[in-house]
């Protein structure tokens, strides 16, 4: 295997990870080309096609901005394989490369992967990565705010389109300034920077609004009097599944979050969309609370796989 053949993700490849994501539709919430292009600078990924599985992959991730698990110096941060069998092509890519590292693994590949004769030959560690699992979320429950679980939520909801004379619309060429205002004023209330974190959120913003028109994401917006008030973006992860990637909003107006988020899935998802994918809480307390208050249908959880 040669990875220095390997190409950096830009929109000149959007089709050939299009129809991997097609023949093999993704679980986690990192598979999609919107994600991947917009995230390309913080994680420095190249991709090869290898085995006839889709191979993504960053020389510098871990060390930079991640600790490598089997704190080997330069040790590459691969995602998981996309094709039929990702788990044999584990089980190929760890026999031919030493310093190696597989984050995002589902749960399905996992359980395909010990089920492999040639799994018991390697001596893998298989570690749960709680921090980057997903939060799915029935879509109608969501919308609804129904019974006595989501009353906080209804309540604030319910303040915002009392108080508030509002317009929601989705999204086109013509309001995606009023996202990146907005998104500028939520970085200096944020001090996105003191945050690092919150600096390459905000270069992954900037690269889904300039690229709009190439891209196949999809979003809304909420307007108080001609003023963000806040903003979302995504897309279908799957063909029951929409993937949430941003969503902000000033707190200024009671119940923006809530309101932004109900709005957005009435009105932007096919009729197949069942579930919502919100995305990890990368171990943020706060964030993990916030998720886990709007309970969730299931998780998509993921693993990391090292040598030992």
């Amino acid at each position: 295997m040669n990875l220095n053949n390997a190409s950096p993700i830009n929109l000149s490849v959007k089709d050939i990870f299009n129809n991997y994501l097609k023949d093999c539709p993704p679980e986690i919430s990192e598979f999609t080309f919107t994600n991947l292009f917009a995230w390309q600078e913080y994680y420095n990924s190249f991709f090869s096609e290898w085995n006839n599985h889709l191979l993504i992959f960053s020389k510098d991730f871990l060390g930079k901005w991640k600790e490598s698990k089997t704190k080997m110096n330069n040790t590459l941060f691969f995602f998981p394989p996309i094709g039929e069998t990702p788990e044999e092509v584990i089980i190929d890519l760890f026999n031919e490369i030493k310093n190696i590292e597989i984050h995002r693994v589902s749960e399905n590949i996992i359980s395909k992967l010990k089920q492999t004769n040639r799994f018991s030959q390697l001596n893998l560690i298989i570690e749960e990565d709680r921090n980057n699992w997903d939060y799915v979320y029935d879509k109608d429950a969501l919308i609804n705010l129904s019974g006595n679980k989501y009353r906080s939520k209804r309540r604030h909801l319910e303040a915002f389109l009392e108080n508030y004379d509002y317009e929601f619309h989705l999204i086109s060429e013509e309001w995606l300034e009023y996202c990146r205002e907005l998104q500028n004023k939520w970085c200096v209330m944020n001090e996105c920077e003191r945050n690092k974190d919150l600096q390459e959120e905000q270069k992954a913003i900037e690269r889904l609004l300039n690229n709009y028109s190439e891209l196949d994401y999809n979003g809304g917006i909420l307007l108080v009097k001609d003023e963000t008030a806040g903003y979302t973006l995504g897309e279908m992860l799957n063909i029951d599944t929409n993937v949430i990637h941003i969503e902000k909003a000033h707190v200024y107006y009671q119940g923006s979050y809530q309101a932004i988020n109900n709005m957005f899935l009435k009105y932007c998802c096919g009729e197949n969309a069942k579930y919502v994918n919100r995305e990890q809480d990368l171990g943020i307390e706060g964030l993990r609370k916030a998720k886990l208050s709007y309970h969730t249908h299931h998780m998509v959880k993921k693993y990391i796989i090292y040598s030992n």
